[in-house]
C-alpha cells in the first residue's frame, strides 16, 4: 500500500495517473443512497425460506451461511442475478424452482414498505436528504462537476427505482452522462457495459474516468479496463454483518484507492483533480 492522503481515512492501495480524469460513474446504494439501507434483512430470509420449503436436511443456520456467502459475492450485480443463483440451489437441493423473475418480484415486495417509509419521512421534513446520502456525498459529487468532469449513476437496481429514488435525493440534475438501471432484459444492461459505451462514445483511455462503488463487481469492471477505482467500504446496517469484510473484496476487485465514505472530500478531490 502506498499510504494514506494526510489526516484522512483514504488509503492510497497504487498510485494512479492523476489529473486526467474526465468521466465519473458512481454506483448508488450504500455508495451514495442509504434508502435501501439494509435490504439484505429482507432478501436472506426469503432466500432461506424457499430454500427451507425444498425439504432438504438443512439447518437453518447452514442455509443461512450459503444465502449470505453468494448474495455478497453477486452485491453489485442486477437482483436477478441473486434471484437465478437461488433458482439454481433449489434445483441442487431436488426442488422445482419458481422463474427468477417472480423471487425478485416478491423480494422487492417485502422491501417496498422499507424504502416508502424512508422516503415518507424525506417527504415529510421529519429527515434531510443528507440523512439517506453517505456522508460527504453531495459534496463529492459537486465538487467533481465543478471540475467539468461528465457524471454517470449506474445501479443494480431496477432503472425505474434508481429514477424515483434520485430525483427523492434530488441528485438527478448532477449525472450529466445518465441514470442506468436494471432492465427487464437483464444481458442488456450491465455496468461493464455502461463502461464500455462511455469509453467507447467518448474515445477515452482509462485514467480518464474514475469508478466509485462500494461493490466487488463496478470495481472490477473499472480495473479492467484501466480506469482509476475508489472503493467505498460504507457501514451497512443489517443483522448478518455482511458488510464485514467489504473493505478486503473492495481490495481484492482491485481498488486503488479506499475510504469508508466521503468525508474527506476535499482530501480526495485534491488528490483526484490535482
Amino acid at each position: 500500500m502506498a499510504g494514506k492522503i494526510a489526516n484522512t481515512q483514504v488509503e492510497i492501495i497504487r498510485e494512479v495517473e492523476r489529473g486526467q480524469i474526465r468521466h465519473v460513474l458512481f454506483d448508488f446504494d450504500g455508495t451514495l443512497s442509504l434508502i435501501r439501507d439494509g435490504w439484505q434483512d429482507v432478501m436472506v430470509p426469503l432466500m432461506v425460506e424457499v430454500l427451507e420449503a425444498t425439504g432438504m436436511d438443512e439447518s437453518r443456520d447452514e442455509l443461512e451461511r450459503c444465502v449470505i456467502e453468494y448474495v455478497d459475492l453477486l452485491t453489485g450485480k442486477q437482483t436477478i442475478y441473486q434471484m437465478i443463483r437461488l433458482a439454481d440451489e433449489v434445483t441442487k437441493r431436488g426442488g422445482t424452482p419458481l422463474d427468477p423473475v417472480e423471487y425478485k418480484a416478491e423480494y422487492y415486495r417485502r422491501l417496498q414498505p422499507l424504502v416508502d417509509a424512508r422516503v415518507a419521512t424525506l417527504r415529510s421534513g421529519a429527515v434531510r436528504r443528507e440523512d439517506l446520502l453517505l456522508p460527504g456525498s453531495l459534496a463529492m459529487i459537486e465538487g467533481i462537476r465543478e471540475r467539468g468532469a461528465t457524471l454517470y449513476l449506474a445501479s443494480g437496481t431496477d432503472e425505474q427505482y434508481v429514477h424515483e429514488e434520485a430525483a427523492v435525493l434530488e441528485v438527478t440534475g448532477y449525472f450529466n452522462g445518465g441514470i442506468f438501471g436494471a432492465v427487464k432484459e437483464y444481458k442488456t444492461f450491465s455496468k461493464a457495459l455502461v463502461i464500455q459505451r462511455i469509453f467507447q462514445q467518448q474515445d477515452l483511455h482509462g485514467p480518464a474516468l474514475l469508478v466509485v462503488g462500494d461493490g466487488f463487481v463496478e470495481i472490477e469492471n473499472g480495473r479492467d479496463v484501466g480506469a482509476i477505482t475508489l472503493g467505498i467500504y460504507s457501514e451497512e446496517h443489517n443483522g448478518y454483518h455482511m458488510n464485514a469484510h467489504k473493505r478486503r473484496r473492495l481490495l481484492d476487485a482491485g481498488a486503488d484507492l479506499l475510504a469508508p465514505d466521503f468525508r474527506d472530500h476535499a482530501a480526495l478531490l485534491s488528490y483526484l483533480f490535482p
